[in-house]
């Protein structure tokens, strides 16, 4: 099976080369030359442009920042679908919008590929050793024809509906990591001012029904102060800008939601944007005029 990957970036790039290493013959295309170096030195092949990659493949995975740079990349001149061909498979790993999960499913539909919608989480450190989760929708046949290759990427991979379902997942799963990450940065904020150690805080409480493993993941980088990107605050304002899009489509309410969002927005307006998402601390840290470990 030949497989085309396109988007080498912080997730993409590993998980390219987990496939790579399970023995998956794969051709590569990134509009940023070093990622592509970087995977054809593992082993990949390099394409010239999506069309030519499309059209070479019988399974292509797409692993974008966002909507609109999957519709441009699938449907746009030069595209996937402009190479692709019947009986041709897109597996589209970006976290989008399920609305245009959908336009872009019946648009390949239409030239007899099909699709999945599989969006992940864990960020990069799962991406490298393939432990993501995987979340994914479509027909259920398409799903295990794959379900094994979606595995050498993650430890799970979830069929959670049709077209569309993955994506409505990961922003359910987007929505949950957000708030906890906040309410951890609420918890220390209230310690530290209180003149408790942050780190005494986390052993204490991470044992019982407050632990998660958000806390664990993300506690520890507060307190270091280590906002080195896994998951950037600008990728989770997207997302969560996505999450408020599809309820005003569903009238569904998500008023914690529309906080956290504002919470990201304030962080990237300060020139924040590329810090990891524990860096939500650094929000309730300016309001409250401290500092952890200070």
């Amino acid at each position: 099976m030949n497989i085309g990957f396109i988007g080498l970036g912080i997730m993409g790039k590993p998980m390219s080369k987990n496939l790579i290493k399970a023995g998956y013959s794969l051709t590569v295309f990134d509009i940023y030359a070093p990622s592509v170096e970087d995977v054809v030195a593992a082993g990949a092949k390099a394409a010239s442009s999506v069309k030519e990659l499309a059209a070479s493949s019988d399974l292509v995975i797409t692993m974008l920042p966002n909507s609109p740079q999957v519709k441009a990349i699938v449907l746009g001149e030069g595209g996937v679908l402009e190479g692709a061909h019947a009986g041709m498979t897109l597996i589209d790993m970006s976290s989008i919008s399920p609305i245009a999960s959908k336009e872009v499913a019946a648009a390949l539909k239409e030239k007899g590929v099909d699709m999945l919608d599989a969006p992940v989480s864990g960020g990069e450190p799962k991406a490298v050793d393939g432990t993501l989760s995987i979340m994914v929708g479509g027909d259920a046949a398409v799903f295990e024809k794959f379900r094994d290759l979606l595995l050498k990427m993650g430890s799970s991979a979830v069929l959670c509906g049709d077209i569309g379902a993955g994506n409505t997942t990961k922003l359910a799963n987007q929505i949950v990591v957000a708030l906890n990450i906040a309410a951890v940065a609420e918890a220390f904020t209230l310690g530290n001012k209180a003149g408790v150690d942050p780190q005494l805080i986390y052993n204490a409480i991470r044992g019982g029904l407050a632990g998660s493993t958000v806390m664990d993941a993300k506690g520890p980088m507060m307190i270091e102060h280590n906002f080195k990107p896994g998951f950037k605050i600008d990728l989770h304002h997207k997302d969560l800008a996505n999450a408020l899009d599809t309820a005003r489509e569903l009238d569904a309410y998500l008023p914690l939601t529309s906080q956290a969002f504002e919470i990201l927005k304030v962080l990237r307006n300060e020139g924040m944007g590329q810090n990891d998402h524990s860096g939500i601390l650094a929000y309730y840290e300016k309001l409250s005029h401290t500092t952890l470990g200070e």
